[in-house]
């Protein structure tokens, strides 16, 4: 007796590792277990594995062992693994086909190995929705393979008859079948294991080259999506990727393809293939496995297969990404999670390119706005100044006419954000000269900046509208001789200025609130005018700050950047 255990064992155990290493085979080749694993699986791969694990059943009654009227089998191993893979549903059906197949085979034990198979799925299905597949460990397995067994074994002797047959039947097979269906069980999920993790490392390494390609093709795309910008892209893409050629689109036409088929995919034709311009339509990833579902229209083109993956810019296509392979059919999961992952990442390089350009385009704006604010408001004052002098003193109004007219003819040629802190002092002193034909010998300014920071950048416009809040809301109420300093250090890289006047001064409830927008009737626009210009050029930790005592005078402290003469030379902002 112990002798046909013992074969019954070792011809059991042979059979289910020829199932093993079927299913290993089939496992390597498929991508639908990769995406059962990951629990994506849609309705057409599930029907997949009912179909595969029923079939598994089926084989593992024929890759049985005849014995006394019934069948020493491992049929339970399709039904379990199904289960546990894919969920009640699955293991239930698996089961029902292997359990059905098994009771119109006949035999006393029918019913009950009809039922136990169709009861091993279901149980499989229910541990699928208390314990992920990739907790499922090898020892657990195991137990839960010995535990199908015993419960199989029990439905034998419960429900066969004669039961005398029944129990000389298990009382030989149950060894055999708790043995070889638990390591088969155990088998098929560490060979799903391996799987996975094989998966999950060629995952890893597509995540690694997407990120590589943005990582290296981020200084391109800086531009928008443009020929240029789509070439570089597109020969990073194909270096790192492996593929056979890559393409890349706006909405109609080809604005780059490097690779396999260059002498026909040029930049600048019209979009040849259908399925490109579905994505464009649809704006989703779509897979061409074959030269037909390409629709490529020269005969001789090299290129059967491809992954399409659409370039957004927020919620809008803007064109497409297209890795191409030689052979069809030959897309797998991985290149799809490529092509998903690079397109997700250029598309997002090329938001944040659209949103830096919309970002600079406003500040740009904004600053012409800040700095359009400037002129009107100095030639209010002059012209006041001027109108003063028309009736006392005809010439001296001419002659600061003549200067006003210099003052402007510079100032509304200066396109620049930042200018030459010598060219600024020149601006101011235009604005000096009228206000002293108003003060007379009651207003001296004086400059006190070394020659090696005349050639620093500062703000257009930066010093003037300081110099003249000084002077009209700090000295032209004061008695006596008023005084206006202006001086410049270089401290830790930072380029300090200083207006400094001797006027009547501040009251301490007033000092905070001069600097902010709006404020007053006329000193708020010239300083906080400065402040906001200089935080929308150097960012809100620079800007100025403002001490006053009264009847003492008021100092205003400007901090910016040390930057030397050469953005402005290239013409920059």
């Amino acid at each position: 007796m112990s002798d046909l255990i013992a074969s019954l064992l070792f011809d059991l155990i042979k059979n289910m590792a020829v199932i093993a290493v079927a299913a290993q085979l089939l496992i390597m080749e498929t991508d639908i277990f990769s995406q059962v694993i990951n629990r994506r699986a849609k309705l057409k791969s599930k029907i997949f594995l009912i179909i595969f694990f029923g079939l598994l059943s089926i084989l593992g009654t024929y890759l049985g062992i005849y014995i006394h009227d019934a069948y020493a089998n491992i049929r339970a191993i399709g039904a379990v693994v199904g289960g546990l893979l894919g969920g009640p549903l699955v293991g239930l059906l698996a089961g029902l086909i292997g359990g059905l197949h098994r009771y119109f085979l006949g035999g006393f034990t029918a019913f009950a190995c009809a039922l136990s198979t169709t009861l091993a799925g279901l149980i499989g299905g229910i541990i699928y929705y208390y314990r992920p597949f990739d907790k499922i460990s090898l020892s657990m397995a195991f137990l839960l393979g010995v535990m199908i067994e015993v419960l199989e074994m029990g439905l034998v002797l419960i429900l066969s008859h004669p039961y005398g047959q029944a129990y000389e039947l298990v009382r030989i097979i149950a060894l055999p079948m708790i043995l070889s269906n638990s390591l088969g069980i155990t088998l098929f999920i560490n060979v799903l294991h391996n799987s996975m993790k094989k998966g999950q490392e060629l995952m890893a390494l597509q995540s690694y080259k997407a990120l590589k390609i943005a990582n290296k093709s981020i200084g391109y795309l800086k531009e928008g999506l443009n020929y240029s910008s789509a070439l570089e892209a597109s020969k990073i893409i194909l270096e790192i990727s492996g593929v056979a050629a890559v393409s890349i689109t706006d909405r109609k036409k080809v604005l780059a393809h490097y690779g396999l088929g260059m002498d026909h995919h040029q930049a600048g034709e019209q979009i040849m293939t259908k399925a490109t311009k579905k994505v464009l339509l649809e704006g989703h990833l779509k897979v061409a496995t074959n030269k037909q579902k390409l629709g490529c229209p020269v005969k001789d083109c090299n290129l059967k297969s491809a992954v399409i993956a659409p370039l957004k810019r927020r919620d809008e296509v803007i064109g497409a990404l297209k890795l191409y392979k030689s052979e069809e059919s030959s897309i797998t999961e991985v290149d799809i999670e490529l092509a998903r992952g690079i397109s997700e990442l250029l598309s997002t390089q090329l938001h944040i390119s659209s949103l830096e350009k919309e970002a600079q385009l406003s500040t740009q704006a904004e600053l012409k706005a800040l700095q359009s604010q400037v002129h009107p408001h100095f030639l209010f004052n002059a012209l006041n100044t001027i109108i003063s002098f028309c009736r006392t003193d005809p010439m001296v109004a001419r002659n600061l006419l003549v200067k006003l007219s210099k003052f402007f003819r510079h100032t509304l040629k200066e396109n620049h954000s930042l200018i030459r802190l010598e060219k600024e002092l020149e601006y101011t002193s235009y604005y000096v000269e009228i206000e002293k034909a108003r003060f007379g010998s009651n207003l001296e300014v004086e400059i006190d900046i070394p020659k090696q920071l005349l050639g620093c950048q500062v703000p257009s416009f930066v010093l003037q509208p300081i110099v003249e809040n000084a002077i009209k809301h700090g000295l032209s109420s004061k008695v006596g001789l008023g005084k206006v300093l202006v001086k410049a250090r270089d401290k830790d890289e930072i380029l300090v200025l200083e207006i400094i006047d001797n006027g009547v001064g501040i009251p301490d409830k007033y000092l905070n609130c001069v600097i902010e927008a709006g404020y007053g009737k006329g000193c708020g626009i010239g300083l906080s005018n400065v402040k906001q210009r200089i935080q929308k050029i150097y960012g809100t930790e620079y800007g100025l700050e403002i001490s006053s005592r009264q009847q003492e005078g008021t100092r205003v402290r400007i901090q910016i950047p040390y930057l030397l003469q050469g953005r402005e030379a290239n013409g920059e902002d």
